[in-house]
């Protein structure tokens, strides 16, 4: 059976239909790695959506009226190729997406992202930035039938300030934050290390080589795997890569996961921003198939996290491992080689 599935196969019945626990199996390595995805499902006869239903433990009320939306939208393309030939043909491109998150009745930030796992995006982006501790400290999330605005209740009252300029948190066009909290608990804090192995790590480098579907039609998404014992529970992904981290944190938080067990594989480089909302999250080991930056090493260093970049089915480079013993050197030096000069205009 497992021999004639495709790389990546969903057994389930339609998500439109019913919205079950979708099923994937993808190849990786010498077998194939069984993934199980929670999804919205009916909860009432008005057909809103409540989180609720979504896995055993999940603990976050949440009403999702929101529809389904095309992440994936076909444009037709003039195609020219060097020999001179020109043709046109459809092709399939990135859908973005615009998200306002309201916080106790205030618009708080927009998300530019891709319309999938909404309510999941913005729980795992109000933890991985320090506004919530805990899945408990949210009351209640409402996601509109358009799935343009989620309305967000904590439990805790948080005094929020407008910033003087909105202010761009990622590289996402279009990201803003309007409102900053008057007394954000910033303090990051090392995070536990664990015993990982390096198996875990080359098991998720397969199972990213195996493909995603939206990034195999367009080839503009980013891709983010969150797992835990060696055991893949939640792949999303999103044309940002940090909306892609969140949205994998969100369905942990959701649903109870330790994620002081947890390993996270990302399709994009490692900013500091990225290592920041690791570290906020408790996170003890971020892995990346690209690569890092100088002080996104350090940061690691400092708190704690393992950080691995360049992870590959074949190879990893570890930049820092808190239980090194006798650490690598941790001094760069600077060794950047000029640009090519442009060719000289007849």
């Amino acid at each position: 059976m497992r021999g004639v599935l495709p790389d990546i196969v969903t057994t389930a019945r339609s998500v439109r239909a019913s919205r079950p626990i979708i099923t994937y199996f993808i190849a990786a390595g010498a077998g194939w790695i069984h993934l199980r995805r929670r999804c919205k499902v009916n909860a009432s006869n008005n057909d809103a959506r409540c989180s609720r239903a979504c896995g055993t433990g999940a603990t976050v009320e949440a009403l999702d009226r929101s529809e389904d939306q095309d992440a994936v939208v076909r444009y037709a393309a003039q195609m020219y190729t060097r020999e001179g030939a020109v043709h046109v043909r459809d092709e399939e491109v990135q859908g973005e997406h615009a998200l306002d998150v309201h916080i106790d009745g205030t618009l708080a930030m927009r998300i530019v992202c891709s319309p999938s796992d909404l309510i999941e995006l913005v729980l795992g982006r109000l933890f991985s930035e320090g506004i919530i501790q805990a899945e408990d400290d949210v009351d209640f999330m409402y996601l509109c039938e358009h799935g343009t605005i989620v309305r967000v209740l904590l439990k805790r009252k948080r005094a929020l300030k407008p910033v003087e300029a909105p202010v761009v948190p990622s590289c996402c066009t279009g990201n803003k934050v309007f409102e900053a909290l008057e007394q954000l608990d910033d303090d990051l804090r090392p995070v536990r290390p664990i015993d990982w192995d390096p198996a875990w790590v080359f098991a998720l480098a397969d199972v990213f080589a195996a493909d995603t579907p939206m990034h195999r039609k367009t080839f503009g998404a980013h891709s983010c795997y969150l797992a835990i014992d060696g055991e893949v529970r939640y792949v999303c992904e999103d044309l940002g890569r940090h909306n892609a981290f969140d949205k994998v944190v969100g369905h942990a938080l959701k649903n109870r996961d330790d994620l002081s067990r947890a390993v996270v594989f990302t399709s994009g480089r490692i900013p500091v921003d990225m290592v920041t909302k690791a570290i906020r999250a408790g996170i003890p080991v971020l892995a990346s198939k690209a690569v890092p930056t100088d002080l996104t090493i350090e940061l690691a260093h400092e708190f704690s996290l393992t950080l691995i970049c360049s992870a590959h089915p074949d190879s990893m480079r570890v930049y820092s491992d808190p239980r090194w013993k006798d650490a690598p050197p941790r001094a760069g030096s600077w060794d950047a080689s000029a640009l090519p000069e442009a060719p000289a205009r007849a």
